[in-house]
């Protein structure tokens, strides 16, 4: 419900939620409508064809906050579509139920709150999508139907009680987590790039100690190569934007400028690697898996994590971490 005086005017640049994404946008008109506030919204490089009426609940101020959360959406509208072709092919090779562990299973959990929260404004999967543009931009929705407005607008209560695919963490593992955010947070030290032992490689070994070894191919071993093509693919998309500390913001620039032939796969270790396990299930939530799908994936993580528990004496290293030079902390603070 809008109170009486309208939080956008005719005339000011908006973010405005159309499906799934936002999209840059002016507002043209202001009205009060069953005492809710509406906006007649240009999408800016749409067609005047697509302007219409929507509710205020769609309309986000033009900050620097929302932008980022503009951008975030899109990084997670790209991984759901990473991830739909990836299920797509595994299912294909999907061995019989009797021999997925039946160990995993769907929980509902909220989103862990990190510094760099997961797209608190994820909209429902439902709605439109975004409508064609006049000129060439990056989006390419299809039209929605032109309809009344629509006044639903999934709520944060309702996006954190979605159904996450767990993830668990081995105790073993936890400890390293803690010492790792203490160290890049309270101590002001770097992991030293590039890592001893690669994210690439560390998944490498684990294929290897999987697959049967004989030159021939099976389902199983077909499972957990995709999977692992999958955990690559969601750490190289969202190291950058949703797994280091702001501390280690800079140091990221700095090194993929360095090295513009490397993917952060090739640079980073099992650190990174951790973080992403974390959010994982967060991620996962939002794609089209079934039942059968979410088990095998979930099985094969779990396996993983239990892989890097049990070789950890050669995977962790007593000098993975160095204390960042003075000239790199005065740039942060700056």
């Amino acid at each position: 419900m809008a109170g009486n005086k309208p939080k956008f005017s005719e005339g000011e640049k908006v973010l405005c939620f159309h499906g799934p994404l936002m999209y840059e946008a002016k507002c043209l008109k202001v009205q009060l409508k069953d005492k809710v506030h509406q906006y007649f919204i240009h999408y800016s490089g749409w067609k005047k064809s697509w302007d219409e009426w929507v509710p205020e609940s769609r309309v986000l101020k033009h900050n620097d906050t929302n932008l980022q959360k503009q951008k975030d959406l899109k990084k997670q509208h790209e991984l759901q579509a990473k991830a739909k072709r990836m299920s797509a092919k595994i299912g294909r090779e999907t061995p019989d139920k009797k021999d997925i562990d039946s160990e995993g299973s769907r929980a509902s959990t909220p989103l862990e709150k990190t510094e760099t929260p997961l797209l608190k404004g994820q909209r429902s999967q439902k709605r439109a999508a975004a409508p064609t543009p006049a000129k060439s931009v990056k989006a390419t929705p299809v039209p929605p139907k032109k309809n009344k407005v629509d006044t639903y607008v999934e709520t944060e209560e309702e996006y954190l009680a979605k159904v996450e695919i767990k993830i668990r963490i081995p105790d073993e593992l936890k400890s390293w987590l803690v010492d790792d955010w203490d160290l890049v947070t309270r101590q002001r030290k770097l992991t030293n790039l590039p890592a001893k032992l690669t994210v690439e490689k560390i998944l490498d070994d684990y294929v290897k100690s999987k697959v049967n070894g004989k030159g021939t191919s099976n389902a199983k071993d077909s499972i957990v190569q995709e999977c692992v093509a999958g955990i690559k693919d969601y750490f190289n998309t969202t190291l950058g934007t949703q797994l280091l500390y702001k501390f280690e913001r800079l140091q990221y620039s700095d090194v993929i400028k360095e090295n513009p032939d490397k993917k952060p796969t090739d640079i980073y270790g099992v650190y990174h690697l951790l973080r992403l396990f974390t959010k994982l299930g967060g991620y996962l939530a939002y794609t089209p898996l079934d039942e059968r799908m979410v088990q095998l994936l979930q099985n094969n993580v779990n396996d993983l994590l239990r892989h890097i528990v049990k070789n950890h004496n050669t995977i962790f290293n007593d000098d993975d971490y160095g204390i960042a030079p003075p000239e790199y902390q005065r740039k942060v603070i700056c």
